[in-house]
């Protein structure tokens, strides 16, 4: 491994060159087989790092993954469209590697591209979405960005479910919207944007009101208790990405701090 060393004028122009997309359009998302995801960012991600592309692990296109599955590092050559801010295709790109793919905790699918995020903003203008390395607050506006929907979903966060049960999937500390925001089928793998940053990717609602099968999640408190309602709808949270990105945007499960299930 070489290692740099970089000036403090050479540090400026990492930061500066790749700040966050605009959160009000649709720039830095991307369409994914049938689902929505995005171009994003680690708070200390360079330029010159190969880009990332995140959506749901139910949107991986290989073998669905099981409870207590965990997929690292798998070769991948998968399609993706980039979005500029109106939705329209700036380029048709190919994954490099699927880095990360779980539904054991979390609803996770992270893709490495070949194009760094320097490449991509000087050939299509397009910049990343900075992943939040905090988690976000109970009452915050949030915006579900759909690429799938092409729009930008307004809503609050109602607070967060203990577990969320789905067929057989747990979801565990997950994002729940207020009642009046209504996300549907084509809306899985969204970026959730709060403050300018992604705090959570949409993974499932209730669309029928039945309780704990597939698209019609229910939710289960401490004690045990369950309870479901029609139209609830839920994000997986991403600040736990942050606690596992290595320089260079390497993913390691092993890292003091990561919460990523291994």
């Amino acid at each position: 491994m070489i290692k740099r060393i970089l000036t403090a004028t050479a540090l400026s122009f990492v930061a500066l060159a790749t700040p966050a997309a605009a959160a009000t359009d649709l720039a830095g998302t991307v369409l994914i087989g049938g689902c929505s995801g995005s171009l994003v960012r680690a708070p200390g991600s360079s330029a010159h790092d190969p880009a990332l592309v995140l959506t749901n692990g139910h949107c991986y296109e290989g073998q669905s993954v099981i409870p207590d599955e965990v997929l690292v590092d798998q070769p991948s050559n998968r399609l993706i469209n980039l979005l500029d801010g109106k939705g329209a295709t700036v380029a048709t790109l190919r994954t490099a590697k699927a880095m990360y793919v779980t539904m054991t905790g979390t609803d996770i699918a992270l893709y490495r591209l070949r194009e760094s995020y320097a490449q991509l903003d000087r050939q299509y203008h397009v910049r990343p979405m900075t992943l939040s390395a905090e988690r976000p607050k109970r009452g915050a506006d949030v915006e579900i960005v759909s690429s799938g929907w092409a729009k930008v979903l307004p809503c609050e966060l109602d607070g967060f479910a203990y577990r969320v049960l789905e067929a057989t999937y747990v979801t565990k500390d997950v994002i729940r919207y207020d009642s009046a925001c209504e996300p549907g089928p084509g809306v899985s793998g969204s970026p959730v944007v709060s403050g300018g940053q992604v705090v959570g990717i949409h993974n499932t609602s209730n669309r029928e009101g039945g309780q704990c099968t597939e698209n019609n999640p229910c939710e289960m408190d401490r004690s045990g208790a369950i309870s479901a309602r029609k139209g609830a709808g839920y994000a997986t949270q991403t600040y736990w990405i942050t606690t596992c990105v290595q320089p260079g945007n390497r993913l390691d499960l092993r890292k003091p701090g990561c919460l990523l299930p291994d």
